[in-house]
């Protein structure tokens, strides 16, 4: 069934909501940690919570999905992030923070798991990567937006809690508008398999593709969640944070689309290998210029121009190398792919902020997309056999 623009403009919507969340308590509570003296170690460990929430909810969240639909996912996972945003402001501490980040961590993986595997169910081929592309721009878009909260610490600290509690609430009511839909189950129970059994099939056919999300769950993670902490301590301005991390997200809203339709033209590994490479080189352009503010900010723009697009470009990979049944177990796998990068992230930048002085939080960075790009490079496509085997 194809995805009607209302529905798809109200899924979107939601997206973007969540992602405005998402954007603004990674470097808000960073802030708020780093000037109550908490360590960087620590501060990258409590950014952690929300991505192990994540992992928790992927194992247990196909069933619920294929039974119920995809609205009733949605809307739980609405309630839960409402919730624990209303809570921030009651108890400020340490644990009881941790606790509410990894609750929203379940909550936003129901209903990005839902909408993500809604859309790449129900979008042509041909209009995949754009759809997709699309769905990164809203994420990216309120993501972007998010870290701008910070800036309104200094007015009240329990604003911007209160600020995502009722913009969930006005995704929760959008919501409501929509006709529920179930993902396509004749062809799983046909094919006869567990639920493990799909992940070992989707995982063996499709590894390849969850690499991307890995890298920007990593990039994601480690720029809000480590870089207010590197700036603040190498001289940069929460001001100058509050406008760098925007940029990065800016320029991943820029290119998201074109990247997008390029890869339903070009093929995705090409335009995915482009990305990693054109990313390594503009962050490693950083390490020499983390004190020339104009310039750091323009290659915060052109990193995110390049490697913003992964997790799309990322799903798009792995809706054609699998056949159509398989898609909620592989929106699990990208979910968790995404989830371990983003724990990895805060961790390893974390720990190369208390290990190395000067710029060396760059290397952690450009390493990892080094090191994730090769296997992309020398791994030959099966996206034509699989195309060919589901056909």
């Amino acid at each position: 069934m194809q995805l009607s623009t209302y529905r798809f403009s109200v899924l979107v919507s939601i997206v973007f909501i969540s992602g405005f969340a998402q954007g603004m308590l990674l470097p808000l509570i960073a802030v708020i940690f780093e000037q109550n003296g908490t360590s960087a170690s620590l501060n990258g460990f409590h950014a952690t919570a929300l991505y192990i929430g994540i992992l928790i909810a992927s194992p247990f969240i196909e069933k619920p999905l294929r039974k119920l639909g995809y609205k009733p996912l949605i809307m739980s996972g609405l309630l839960a992030v409402i919730l624990c945003f209303s809570l921030f402001p009651i108890w400020k501490v340490f644990w009881f923070w941790f606790v509410l980040r990894l609750l929203i961590g379940i909550g936003d993986h129901m209903l990005h798991f839902s909408t993500q595997t809604w859309i790449t169910s129900n979008s042509p081929e041909n209009k995949r990567g754009r759809n997709i592309s699309v769905y990164g721009i809203a994420f990216g878009a309120g993501f972007g937006i998010g870290p701008l909260m910070t800036k309104i610490l200094e007015v009240n600290e329990n604003l911007p809690f209160w600020l995502a509690a009722g913009l969930c609430l006005i995704s929760f009511i959008l919501m409501t508008s929509i006709r529920n839909e179930k993902p396509e189950t004749e062809s799983a129970r046909m094919a006869g398999v567990t639920a493990f059994s799909r992940y070992k099939d989707v995982f063996k056919i499709a590894w390849v593709s969850l690499l991307p999300p890995f890298a920007y769950g990593f990039l994601e993670a480690t720029l809000h969640g480590s870089f207010p902490v590197f700036a603040l301590r190498n001289g940069i301005s929460l001001d100058w944070v509050a406008v760098l991390l925007p940029a990065f997200v800016l320029g991943s809203l820029v290119f998201q689309l074109p990247l997008g339709v390029l890869s339903d033209k070009y093929g995705r590994k090409p335009i995915l290998i482009f990305s990693f490479v054109s990313g390594f080189f503009s962050f490693l352009a950083t390490y020499w210029t983390i004190h020339s503010f104009w310039v750091l900010l323009g290659l915060f723009f052109f990193s995110g121009m390049f490697v913003g697009s992964m997790f799309s470009l990322g799903i798009a990979y792995m809706s054609d190398l699998l056949p159509k049944y398989h898609l909620p177990a592989g929106n699990i796998l990208a979910g968790i792919s995404f989830s371990i990068g983003s724990m990895a992230g805060p961790l390893i930048g974390g720990s190369f902020i208390s290990w190395f002085k000067g710029g060396a939080f760059v290397f952690a960075i450009c390493g990892m997309l080094f090191i994730l790009c090769l296997p992309i490079i020398f791994t030959k496509s099966r996206t034509s056999a699989v195309q060919t085997k589901t056909a």
